[in-house]
């Protein structure tokens, strides 16, 4: 096992005392409503996306009622949310594609899931991540800034530095570092100032030994 290696699986096992398991930030009840919630997530907070799912999910329950929807009905209900009207025409796509190949299923493999409307490699691995349990690198704006200040990458598109972390770090602990990593940068690894001194894993972290320097180690995604 490599150096850098070593460093990265204590790294994410250090964070275990800080994050657990470190949840999905987005409320769901099953596999359809996550994987709903992840396309509505696309450039706006969870939050956002949270206060309006009980609505949505109490009128479309599943990809049934969702398939059928009138797009104005479902724009309605996801309005707040950014680009609601191409929001609303992936999720009724994403309904009808799962009803006519799936059999109402969500899939199981990154191959099928890319070719929802509105699903790309980052939010496919959330599901296979929490539905599936399958090994998943989602890179999102808080995973990449934290492994590029660790030193793991310098990339700042998403796929090559999911390509980096893959080289480095074996695959069973992908899940964790995933999570582990988004909670950090939320939590102590903050883009404009990190709190460096206050974070569990400074000492094997090369940006923290310049003071954090408010840098992401290759800017923000």
């Amino acid at each position: 096992m490599g150096r850098e290696t070593s460093r990265f699986i204590e790294i994410v096992e250090r964070l275990e005392a800080e994050y657990g398991d470190a949840p999905s930030l987005l409320d769901y009840s099953s596999p359809f409503e996550l994987l709903i919630a992840v396309i509505l997530s696309a450039q706006t907070t969870d939050a956002a996306v949270n206060a309006v799912l009980p609505e949505l999910f109490g009128r479309f329950p599943s990809s049934t009622e969702l398939a059928a929807a009138d797009a104005a009905a479902v724009e309605d209900v996801i309005h707040s949310l950014g680009f609601y009207r191409q929001k609303a025409k992936s999720i009724i796509g994403t309904a009808r594609m799962l009803e006519s190949e799936f059999q109402g299923a969500v899939p199981s493999t990154m191959e099928d899931l890319v070719r929802l409307p509105g699903v790309g490699r980052k939010s496919a691995g959330v599901i296979l991540l929490h539905v599936y349990d399958t090994p998943a690198i989602i890179v999102d704006t808080h995973f990449g800034r934290v492994v590029r200040r660790l030193g793991f990458s310098s990339a700042k598109d998403p796929g090559k530095l999911e390509r980096d972390v893959a080289a480095v770090l074996p695959a069973e602990h992908w899940n964790d570092a995933s999570m582990r990593l988004n909670y950090h940068g939320r939590r102590y690894c903050f883009s404009r100032k990190p709190a460096c001194d206050r974070c569990p894993v400074a000492d094997v972290c090369p940006s923290a030994e310049r003071g954090g320097a408010g840098t992401d180690g290759g800017g923000a995604q």
